[in-house]
């Protein structure tokens, strides 16, 4: 946690707590050998990749996104279908077997065929002698509270919708420097290059294009991608999507990034300011309810802004690691310290869409969160604020069913 990236080009490295991180070379590999084995026979079996989010989710550049994979008799027709699996983990210190469940399924578009990944949650091992198949939650899943809130949402019939704006960097695997940045030196101006083309303006888009194809074959729900305000920045939206499978498409969407810029060779990081000076990474969360997306919805979106505000400082704590280096008041961000809202104002910690103030209903975009954030964390946070407390800021009692 904590990790940033050195502001001297000639120095620049990954740092978690203040700590040099040193790993594997990288190594390029020729593809099209493994592609002669990939294309053979499975003789009716498929090959599920589980993958899951590890107990230190970052380590400042990406996330602690780890897999492993599972040969299956026959292709599942729904989670259910899956056995549960373990890995071997730590806690306080102490080797113990983490019980990981699946809960969604994607296609996988490297092996492709029949072939599976499936996205799974980690819970503690069953109590001896209970005859259960796992314990409760660990401690770092906060996917099981997060679903928890959007079934109670859903029940309570507000179904929230939520779309989610993921942007970052793509560094050069061997400097840890901005991809197309000149070596020991800074590009052009920042702006040119929002939604740019050309050689000199848009370095990376190969790795864009890529996993925005992987994500689509995948069936993470991704809604579009851009190139951002500085070279090798670039930004992919999912959603929208209900309760807590925006963000599990996330997860995934982040996961695959990871594995096609494995590929290509080239560093990704979410840091919130990767490069002082220059426009820091965030994960915009855009959020509407039945009640704002209604007749009235606009005075809705205004409540749950006056709710938000409120509550502001319990949300900049779940919003991302080092936010404050990205939040300061400029490059259309608020100061961390303070809270905004506006129509049309990209420079406010709540920005309305003009639309949604024209129409008198929408959604509106939480400019908040950091790119390195939790989105379980996040869009619970943001439910809970907005549905589950009332207008004296009191827990409003789950209804009993």
């Amino acid at each position: 946690r904590g990790a940033f990236l050195l502001s001297s080009p000639s120095r620049t490295v990954s740092s978690v707590e203040g700590k040099q991180c040193k790993w594997a070379e990288p190594v390029q590999l020729e593809r099209s050998l493994a592609r002669e084995f990939l294309e053979l026979d499975q003789r009716g079996k498929v090959q599920a990749e589980y993958v899951w989010l590890d107990c230190e989710y970052t380590d400042g550049h990406s996330f602690d996104l780890c897999s492993k994979s599972m040969t299956l008799d026959a292709a599942p027709q729904s989670v259910h279908d899956l056995p549960n699996w373990s890995y071997s983990g730590e806690e306080d210190g102490f080797a113990v077997e983490v019980v990981i469940l699946p809960r969604r399924i994607y296609r996988d578009p490297f092996r492709r065929g029949p072939n599976i990944i499936v996205w799974t949650e980690c819970f503690k091992s069953p109590r001896e002698g209970s005859c259960e198949e796992h314990g409760p939650p660990q401690a770092w899943n906060t996917r099981a509270a997060c679903a928890a809130a959007m079934s109670r949402a859903i029940s309570e019939g507000e179904e929230p919708w939520f779309g989610i704006e993921q942007e970052y960097y793509l560094l050069d695997v061997h400097t840890n420097w901005p991809l197309g940045w000149p070596s020991g030196d800074f590009p052009g101006p920042q702006g040119a290059y929002f939604c740019s083309t050309g050689a000199q303006k848009a370095p990376g888009r190969d790795v864009v294009e890529s996993h925005y194809r992987a994500c689509l074959y995948a069936g993470v729900k991704i809604g579009g991608i851009n190139s951002e305000v500085a070279p090798g920045q670039w930004e992919f939206q999912v959603g929208p999507a209900v309760g807590v499978h925006a963000s599990d498409d996330l997860w995934m969407a982040r996961y695959l990034l990871q594995r096609v810029c494995e590929l290509f060779q080239v560093n990704v990081t979410f840091d919130p300011k990767p490069v002082p000076e220059w426009a820091g990474l965030g994960c915009h969360t855009n959020y509407s309810t039945k009640s704002t997306r209604g007749p009235g919805g606009y005075d809705v979106i205004v409540r749950h802004c006056e709710r938000l505000k409120r509550r502001h400082d319990e949300h900049m704590e779940v919003y991302g690691d080092c936010n404050e280096r990205r939040l300061v008041g400029n490059d259309e961000t608020q100061s961390i310290d303070k809270f905004s809202y506006g129509v049309g104002d990209r420079a406010a910690s709540i920005r309305i869409p003009v639309k949604a103030a024209s129409c008198g209903c929408g959604y509106y975009e939480d400019r908040r969160p950091a790119a390195n954030m939790d989105p379980y964390q996040v869009t619970r946070m943001i439910l809970e604020t907005t549905l589950f407390h009332d207008d004296d800021m009191k827990p409003v009692p789950a209804a009993e069913v």
